[in-house]
């Protein structure tokens, strides 16, 4: 039996406090118990529930870290908000991480959602996804082509040279982190995969193949484009997200004892790589499910 589609794990975003020591030794732990690929989260600050205000490690610096400790795990942002960088300067961020990793780097791009950390660092929240048309307009060309002129609204580059170039021909792979009609309309005709998170979906296999089902009948004629989902995996101990998003109490669990049978559905109708949000993300939950992922190997 061989695994049916790739599975990575989402690192800690703000679910606790998380030293860099710990964190590093998470990302390898992933590695060495036999998952695909290790995904970051990229946020700036949340408002909690209990009233707390926390935020995450700069995922760019965080993924170029975890580049040069891993050999074989690909690793993303799950996915960069284009909002928070000048497109010009987020395609020289991807192309070093992919240069650092010696092209393990999955492109994982969108438009960002929390208000909060756009209001406290600065960044203009309106029309964020306008603003995100324009910006994959000048990153997939840089990172696909190294070199690109782009004039529109919100940025303008003129004769912009990407050099070095990410490590790979044609640069790394660009995700969609969005299953929005107008996000689809512009992300399809360019990207190489889409991303849906789990609680859109409600974590069920039959809501995915709804959802893909969706978003193959918007995809450009001839074009081919992968398709991928978080699952959020609950674990003894386990006390639901922390992050505010707002999502149906009903979505469906995933334990460790049926997630072999979620994954082999959710790869059945068309995943071909999943990120596994582990509850909670600890070194122990990494190995636990690690095993389950050997079973799947076997």
């Amino acid at each position: 039996m061989t695994r049916p589609c790739k599975i990575g794990v989402q690192l800690p975003e703000v679910e606790r406090f998380v030293p860099w020591p710990e964190y590093l030794d998470l990302a390898r732990r992933v590695e060495s118990a036999g998952y695909d690929s290790v995904w970051i989260g990229d946020h700036l600050v949340y408002d909690l529930p209990d009233g707390s205000t926390r935020g995450p490690y700069e995922a760019w610096t965080t993924l170029a870290a975890i580049a040069a400790v891993t050999e074989r795990v690909e690793l993303g942002p799950l996915v960069a908000s284009t909002g928070f960088h000048a497109p010009a300067m987020l395609a020289k961020q991807a192309a070093t991480v992919d240069s650092i990793s010696q092209g393990r780097l999955i492109a994982g791009l969108g438009a960002g959602w929390n208000r909060r950390e756009f209001d406290a660092y600065g960044f203009p929240y309106d029309r964020r996804v306008s603003r995100f048309a324009e910006a994959l307009a000048i990153i997939a060309p840089l990172l696909r082509e190294g070199r690109t002129t782009f004039h529109g609204e919100f940025y303008d580059v003129d004769d912009c040279v990407l050099d070095p170039p990410p490590v790979r021909p044609g640069g790394p792979p660009i995700m969609l982190g969005s299953n929005s009609p107008r996000m689809l309309g512009i992300g399809l005709p360019v990207v190489d995969a889409w991303n849906v998170w789990w609680s859109i979906y409600d974590n069920s296999v039959e809501r995915y193949a709804e959802v893909k089902a969706e978003v193959d009948a918007a995809t450009p004629e001839g074009r081919t484009v992968a398709a991928t989902a978080a699952v959020l995996v609950t674990l003894p101990g386990g006390r639901g997200r922390l992050m505010g998003e707002s999502y149906d109490a009903q979505v469906a669990t995933v334990t460790p004892d049926d997630l072999g049978d979620h994954v082999r559905g959710l790869a059945a109708v068309g995943a071909s790589h999943l990120q596994l949000c582990l509850d909670p993300i600890t070194a122990e939950s990494i190995d636990l499910v690690g095993e389950v992922l050997a079973d799947l190997d076997r």
